[in-house]
């Protein structure tokens, strides 16, 4: 039925779908509040690490995860490994959220996902490879999880970044209507979560929620390569700027022999907020570089290999370029809090 129809009415069932979602995910999130069940689940209490102030519920997966799950098993049939390993990373990473969990049961849990969706959908190649893009997806549900720090960041990047996947999977040379429906549920979800977690937040989005979103990440990626929607760099574009980020900060404290599981404050993105951008404009900066990572990303689709591998190159130099720009404002800010503490 969704193959036979027309491009309006694709576009139509794509944004019906989005906007569903959000509905729904904005009503679950109201529902927890207002009854202050949203308490009990989960809160985050600040610490010395924390970029708030005020103990927040973290129970954002509550409002995505369902959703999301719901409609891959009603829209999407295909997926249905996908919704169930993200059901059980949902499940045990709202035991992390609420009594916390030791770092190798939580590996364990992210690499029984990714491996059992792999198996689920195994593609015609090598098992290295099979195993380098398994390892991939393992890190970028970990990144998503340690990008999850500032209010309306994690969840914008969901919305830009699934709504991208949707845009690709029907316009692609081999278009893949079923999937661009799940990824504009996740989009759309991520939108009625957002309405929550903008500045000031209300809600955040707990592992839970971002170990979700990192995995469905990966795992929608995965699945559009298999199907020749897009290859494989496309996924890495559209979440560039979390990857960058991520893997930039994980790269410097390993260097200096610290354990990159343990929370900090040394993302570019909290280097932001706390330099003096704030929460609400680091959202918006965050949210404009990935805009245009995904516009060159769709705008490379269907290029010559060549020019779709120095599109990746050349923005992947770009967020390099933005990223010691960061740097260099977090080093002016603190030499001036420096000299302002020597005067006093």
């Amino acid at each position: 039925m969704v193959m036979q129809a027309s491009p309006t009415t694709l576009w139509m069932n794509l944004a019906l779908a989005a906007l569903a979602a959000a509905c729904a995910c904005a009503l679950i999130l109201l529902v927890l509040l207002r009854t202050g069940l949203a308490w009990r689940l989960a809160t985050d209490i600040p610490n010395d690490r924390s970029l708030h102030a005020r103990p927040t519920p973290r129970v954002g997966g509550w409002g995505i995860v369902p959703v999301a799950v719901a409609g891959f098993l009603l829209v999407a049939p295909s997926l249905r490994c996908a919704a169930v390993a993200t059901t059980f990373l949902a499940a045990l990473s709202q035991i992390d959220d609420r009594r916390g969990l030791p770092a190798r049961v939580r590996f364990a849990a992210h690499l029984i996902a990714v491996v059992g969706f792999v198996a689920c959908y195994p593609a015609p190649v090598p098992w290295l490879v099979l195993a380098a893009l398994s390892f991939l997806m393992i890190w970028l549900v970990n990144l998503y999880n340690f990008m999850d720090g500032a209010d309306g960041l994690a969840g914008g990047m969901a919305l830009f970044g699934f709504g991208g996947y949707a845009v690709a999977a029907l316009t692609a040379a081999h278009p893949q209507p079923e999937l661009a429906l799940a990824c504009a549920l996740v989009a759309g979800a991520a939108l009625g979560f957002l309405l929550f977690n903008f500045h000031p937040a209300r809600i955040f989005l707990g592992d839970a929620g971002s170990i979700s979103l990192g995995f469905l990440a990966g795992a929608l990626g995965y699945w559009g390569w298999l199907r020749g929607v897009w290859p494989i760099w496309f996924p890495v574009g559209v979440f560039a700027p979390f990857i960058i980020d991520a893997s930039m900060t994980l790269a410097r404290r390993l260097l200096r022999g610290e354990k990159f599981w343990q929370a900090h404050r040394e993302h570019y993105y909290q280097r932001m907020v706390r330099s003096g951008m704030g929460h609400a404009r680091t959202a918006m900066i965050w949210y404009a570089v990935m805009s245009v990572g995904i516009a060159l990303a769709l705008f490379a689709l269907g290029r010559r290999p060549a020019v779709q591998w120095c599109v990746v190159a050349a923005w992947i130099v770009v967020l390099l370029l933005l990223g010691a720009a960061v740097d260099l404002r977090w080093r002016r800010f603190q030499s001036t809090l420096s000299e302002q503490s020597s005067e006093v």
